[in-house]
């Protein structure tokens, strides 16, 4: 489109007027903005961008390229990563758990629709690859907020399209009234999801069904009709890439699979069992690596030590595969993690995307110290430039406020309204519902109001990576002013 251009600075101000006095925005390198009038006032176009309707903007800031962006958003416990790639296309792995089970009632699915309605103004959500890294509650439910239609008045967005569904193969299944993996043999599990017909026919054949929330997810998956596969590496068979993101050249952006490992026995794919359920299903979370131009991110899942002992073996003489310059930290930061694993990877940037309530206490800190220890150092005027972490959970704050008045109108009464003004708060018994993250049930709860605290606003730890194949930015938001703090460095690859 004529009228949309990008940002070409590491940040641009927006101003609420031509005057160019007021900051209305502060834009990140590599953002959309549209041009709302092309004739400049005082030197300023009127532009809209982000969540800014309209705004003056210096066009000297603008005429950049699309970038590879991705977003580490904060979900709470759990990952959603959106990825726009530099041909506009929209990649989305995991999201959270579903809002019901969100202490904040958010997901992934609520910032892609923010991006989608008030970022580019459009009234539909396209998803162009939906990839579930693994069938654990706080990387699906997300997913299953977007997709399910009971759900969608959620959205401002009024409609959502996925063109295709990518997942691990690993489900959970019912048997009996049982609730496991499904069939396990010989060090292997063997019962695995496969494309859409498979998908189709495990609802209606076989002993096996799939189950609880898992199974209402994979419904709405059939519903949706989007062709599905399932994603890994068979070291027999070499690499594979995800379909329409293969390598051809550094200037695309190619999507490599490197997890989970399959196996084939029998003549039929396999999957390595690692015994416990949670050890299977974060094991064999889907890992891909994104490369484009020199730079190199590595997408983890919730892998953990066995599974990444277990990779780096299937990887022998590759292991430089896992090498990358970002790095979304495995498992919330859990130190189920390898060493070994975490020097092959040798990241540049580490991304940790973290739960807010101390039930899973994420990240540890020897694995915070870990990913230092082990990532790419380098130094640049006595100064440590990489490597660097960030948390989703440490961007994230609250804004607080003190509640001193409670305020009623009755209009159903008949006449004039009917106020009532109560200030006594050592007299006001406040109840509410308590959710902790991937609570299943809340919690009713009673405290005086004196002794409550109004969360007036969330600050969400959005962590911003984006990159024009050399260069690697990446970005949190200033809560007191607004303004982006931003790392920049060069890829190594």
């Amino acid at each position: 489109m004529e009228n949309i251009m990008y940002l070409k600075s590491e940040t641009a101000k927006v101003y609420t007027a031509s005057d160019g006095k007021e900051v209305l925005i502060e834009l990140l390198w590599g953002d959309r903005v549209e041009i709302l009038d092309p004739i400049p006032q005082n030197g300023y176009l009127r532009v809209h961008s982000r969540w800014a309707p309209s705004g003056y903007i210096d066009p000297e800031h603008l005429a950049g390229k699309p970038l590879l962006e991705l977003y580490f958003i904060d979900v709470g416990q759990g990952d959603g990563v959106l990825i726009v790639t530099p041909e506009r296309k929209h990649i989305l792995i995991d999201g959270g758990y579903t809002r019901k089970m969100q202490p904040h009632g958010r997901s992934a699915a609520d910032f892609v629709d923010w991006k989608f309605f008030k970022d580019y103004k459009q009234d539909k959500i396209v998803i162009d690859e939906l990839i579930c890294s693994h069938c654990d509650a706080d990387h699906y439910g997300g997913l299953w907020d977007l997709i399910n239609a009971e759900d969608d008045h959620e959205l401002d967005c009024t409609g959502v399209e996925i063109k295709r569904f990518y997942h691990a193969g690993v489900g959970w299944w019912s048997k009996n009234g049982e609730r496991s993996l499904g069939k396990r043999e010989d060090g292997y599990i063997k019962l695995l999801l496969n494309d859409r017909d498979s998908i189709e026919k495990a609802f209606a054949e076989g002993e096996y069904k799939p189950q609880g929330d898992w199974g209402d997810f994979l419904k709405c998956i059939k519903a949706i009709q989007a062709p599905s596969k399932r994603l890994s590496y068979n070291p027999e068979k070499g690499f594979d890439y995800l379909p329409d993101y293969e390598k051809t050249d550094a200037s695309k952006l190619s999507i490599k699979v490197l997890g989970p490992i399959e196996t084939t026995v029998d003549g039929a794919p396999a999957l390595k069992d690692f015994i416990t359920p949670s050890q299977n299903t974060n094991g064999n979370s889907v890992l891909l690596r994104l490369d484009y131009g020199k730079s190199r991110i590595l997408l983890t899942g919730d892998l953990n030590q066995k599974s990444q002992q277990y990779i780096v073996d299937s990887l022998s003489g590759n292991t430089q595969e896992l090498a990358a310059d970002v790095v979304k930290s495995c498992h919330h930061g859990s130190d189920d993690c390898s060493y070994n694993f975490l020097q092959y990877v040798q990241a540049a940037a580490t991304i940790i995307s973290s739960g807010d309530d101390e039930t899973h206490a994420h990240p540890r800190p020897n694995i915070v110290v870990a990913s230092g220890a082990t990532g790419f150092r380098k130094i640049s005027k006595d100064k440590l430039l990489t490597p660097m972490i960030y948390s989703t959970e440490i961007s994230r704050s609250i804004k607080i406020g003190d509640p001193y008045k409670i305020s009623y109108k009755d209009y159903e009464r008949e006449g004039s309204s009917f106020d009532i003004e109560l200030t006594d708060e050592s007299n006001i018994e406040v109840s509410y519902k308590q959710t902790t993250s991937g609570g299943l049930n809340s919690k009713d709860k009673k405290a005086k109001l004196s002794k409550l605290r109004v969360a007036d606003k969330f600050v969400y730890g959005l962590v911003n990576v984006r990159t024009d194949g050399n260069k690697i930015l990446c970005a949190v938001m200033n809560e007191g002013n607004g303004t982006w703090e931003i790392k920049t460095f060069e890829s190594r690859f």
